[in-house]
C-alpha cells in the first residue's frame, strides 16, 4: 500500500504533462487560438472611435454618466440618446433593444472615464484605447469557449476538426469591423452568450442538474439582450439535441421549451420599451436603401445580396464599413445572379433538410448559417442597410463549420499521415499568413472616421455616405497646420 500511494504523484505528474504537450490538448488549442488573436488585432488596439461609436459610445449621455445612465439604458432604444439630441423619434424599423453591450461601455466610463458634468466634457477619444482590448479580450474569450464547445459536444471524437473550425473562424478577414469598431462589441457578446447556453443545455442533459439549466437560461437572457440574433436558440437547440443525442423529434421539442419561455419574456420587455420601432417609412436613402426601387426590384436585390455575403466569405476583399446607397446598383429578376442566388439558397435549405434526418452535423451548420442570414437580408423587415460585413458574423460560424470539416475530409483522404500532416501544416500557414495580412491591415483603417472614409472611398466609389465621409475628412485635413502647404491638393480631393 506505501509503495502505491507513492507512484500516484507520478502517475498524476504523467497526466499534467501529457495535457501539456499533447498538441491536440484542450490547452495547446487555445492557448495557440490566444496567441493568434493578439497577434491578430493587438494594433486596434490603438484606434480611436469610427463609425457608429460616436453616437452609441462618445456622444451617448446615458454612457458618459457612468453608473447612473444604466437604469436610462435599460429602458430605452439604443439610440434614444441620439434620437433626443436631434429632436427626432424612433427611425429604424422595429426599434433597437441591444442594452448589454452599452451597460458595459457605462461601466468603463465609471471606473476609467470622465463621468458627465456641467464643467467636465470627454475627450473625443476619451477610454478608446482601453475600450479596443476590452472588445478583443471579449472575442478572444469567446473564441476559447467556442473551441471548448466543440470538442466537448460537436467533434468530440475529432478535437483537430474542432481546432480547425475555430481557427478559421477566429481568423476569418470579415470580423475586422466586429473587432476593431467598438459599437460592435453587441455582435462578440451575443455570440459569446449564444454559445453559452448550447453548452449549459448539453450539461443538464447530460447530468439532469437543475443548476445547469439555470446558468443556461441566465446566459440565454444575456445573449437576448446583447442582441436579438439570439432568438434562433429555439430552434437550434432543439435541431443539435436530435443531431447529437439521438432523441426524438418530441424530445428535442422540449428540450427547447425552458428557452422558448425565456424568448417571450424578453420579447415582451423588449416591445414595452421599443415598441415598433419606426411607424412610418424613412425619408433617408442611407436608412432607407430600397427608397427609390420598385417591389420587384426591391427583392431580386435582397436576394442578390445574399450571393455577396458568400463572396466575402470565400474570398473578403475588398472589405468596407458601408454598403449602403448607391453601393449595390439595384437589379431586376431578368439578372442571372439573381436565380444562381436562388438557386444556391433553396440547395442548402433542401440539403439541410435531408441532412437533418440523417443527423448530420453539417445541418447544424447550414441551419446556423441560414438562419442568422435570414435575420439580416431584409426579407422578415427592413434592417436600414443593405448588408454589412458585421451582420454576416453569425452566420459565418456555420460557414467556418462547412470549410472546417471540408479540409479535414480533404487530408483524411491522403493515405500517409505524414503527408496529410504536412499538407495540413501549409494549408493552415498559407490561411493564417493570408488572413493576417488583410485584418492586419484593415485594423489600421479602422483607426477613426478619417482613415475608414478615405480608403473606403476607393473600395465603394458608388457609395453616397462614403463619398459624403471622405469629402469631409479632407477638408478636416486640409484645415490642419501641418498640412498647410498640401492645402489645395486636399481639397481638390475632397471635390
Amino acid at each position: 500500500m506505501t509503495s502505491k500511494q507513492k507512484v500516484q504523484p507520478t502517475g498524476t505528474k504523467k497526466l499534467d504533462l501529457k495535457l501539456t504537450k499533447d498538441p491536440g490538448s484542450f490547452n495547446i488549442q487555445a492557448l495557440v487560438l490566444i496567441i493568434i488573436g493578439f497577434v491578430f488585432y493587438s494594433n486596434s488596439f490603438f484606434n480611436e472611435y469610427a463609425l457608429d461609436d460616436g453616437i452609441v459610445i462618445e456622444k451617448n449621455e446615458y454612457v458618459q454618466e457612468g453608473f447612473r445612465g444604466i437604469p436610462k439604458i435599460l429602458k430605452t432604444d439604443a439610440y434614444d440618446s441620439f434620437y433626443k439630441s436631434m429632436n427626432a423619434g424612433q427611425q429604424l424599423s422595429g426599434g433597437r433593444y441591444r442594452p448589454l453591450s452599452i451597460v458595459t461601455f457605462a461601466i468603463e466610463q465609471q471606473f476609467f472615464g470622465t463621468k458627465k458634468s456641467a464643467s467636465m466634457i470627454p475627450s473625443p477619444t476619451e477610454l478608446a484605447s482601453l475600450r479596443h482590448v476590452v472588445n478583443v479580450l471579449f472575442y478572444i474569450l469567446s473564441m476559447v469557449i467556442l473551441l471548448f464547445f466543440l470538442r466537448e459536444f460537436i467533434f468530440e471524437k475529432n478535437p483537430f476538426i474542432a481546432f480547425v473550425v475555430t481557427l478559421l473562424f477566429l481568423i476569418h478577414p470579415i470580423h475586422t469591423e466586429v473587432v476593431a469598431n467598438v459599437k460592435s462589441r453587441d455582435e462578440i457578446l451575443s455570440f459569446l452568450f449564444i454559445i453559452l447556453p448550447l453548452i449549459k443545455s448539453f450539461r443538464y442533459i447530460e447530468t439532469k442538474e437543475r443548476k445547469q439549466l439555470y446558468l443556461g437560461l441566465f446566459y440565454y437572457f444575456l445573449a437576448l439582450l446583447s442582441k436579438e440574433y439570439a432568438i434562433t436558440l429555439v430552434v437550434l437547440i432543439p435541431m443539435l439535441v436530435y443531431i447529437k443525442r439521438n432523441s426524438s423529434i418530441k424530445q428535442a421539442f422540449f428540450s427547447a421549451l425552458p428557452f422558448l419561455a425565456v424568448a417571450a419574456i424578453y420579447l415582451l420587455i423588449r416591445f414595452s420599451i421599443v415598441g415598433k420601432g419606426a411607424s412610418i417609412e424613412n425619408p433617408d436613402v442611407l436608412n432607407n436603401p430600397f427608397k427609390f426601387a420598385s417591389p420587384d426590384e426591391k427583392w431580386a436585390t435582397k436576394l442578390e445580396i445574399l450571393n455577396h455575403y458568400l463572396r466575402l466569405l470565400f474570398y473578403p476583399h475588398p472589405l468596407s464599413s458601408d454598403y449602403s446607397y448607391n453601393t449595390i446598383p439595384y437589379t431586376n429578376f431578368s439578372n442571372l445572379r439573381v436565380w444562381i442566388s436562388i438557386g444556391i439558397h433553396l440547395t442548402m435549405i433542401v440539403t439541410m433538410v435531408i441532412l437533418f434526418f440523417k443527423r448530420n452535423i453539417l445541418a447544424f451548420a447550414l441551419a446556423f448559417y441560414l438562419i442568422h442570414l435570414l435575420l439580416i437580408s431584409n426579407f422578415l423587415m427592413d434592417i436600414g442597410a443593405t448588408m454589412g460585413e458585421r451582420l454576416v458574423y453569425h452566420s459565418s460560424f456555420g460557414f467556418c463549420i462547412a470549410i472546417g470539416m471540408l479540409i479535414a475530409w480533404t487530408l483524411q483522404q491522403i493515405k500517409k499521415k505524414t503527408t496529410a500532416n504536412a499538407v495540413g501544416v501549409i494549408i493552415a500557414a498559407i490561411i493564417v499568413l493570408w488572413c493576417g495580412n488583410i485584418t492586419i491591415a484593415r485594423n489600421a483603417e479602422w483607426k477613426n472616421d478619417t482613415s475608414l472614409f478615405i480608403a473606403d472611398a476607393e473600395k465603394v466609389p458608388n457609395s453616397v455616405l462614403v463619398n459624403g465621409n471622405a469629402g469631409k475628412a479632407y477638408i478636416d485635413l486640409s484645415e490642419l497646420p501641418e498640412n498647410k502647404e498640401k492645402e489645395k491638393e486636399l481639397v481638390t480631393r475632397s471635390i
